[in-house]
């Protein structure tokens, strides 16, 4: 089981990084959960300065862009 989690106020590219995320974790067969963090002090706590940021099981991958499905799938692998 992957934990994926989105960090970031719940914007477009909140949404859109989910959505990517899903699709991503979807492609590669995964048992996964999606999550999102807005609180801005667990995001804070998490090292993120720029949002929206992607955390894969406790981890922060990526922070500041929406990535593709295809470098999230990279992450995942």
């Amino acid at each position: 089981m992957v934990d994926l989690k989105i960090l970031g106020s719940g914007c477009a590219k909140c949404v859109k990084l989910a959505e990517n995320a899903e699709a991503a974790a979807k492609e590669l067969g995964l048992t996964y959960t999606v999550g999102k963090i807005t609180d801005r002090d667990q995001i804070i706590d998490a090292g993120v300065m720029m949002t929206p940021a992607l955390m894969v099981d406790g981890k922060v991958k990526s922070s500041g862009k929406v990535l593709p499905p295809e470098q999230i799938k990279a992450l995942l692998a």
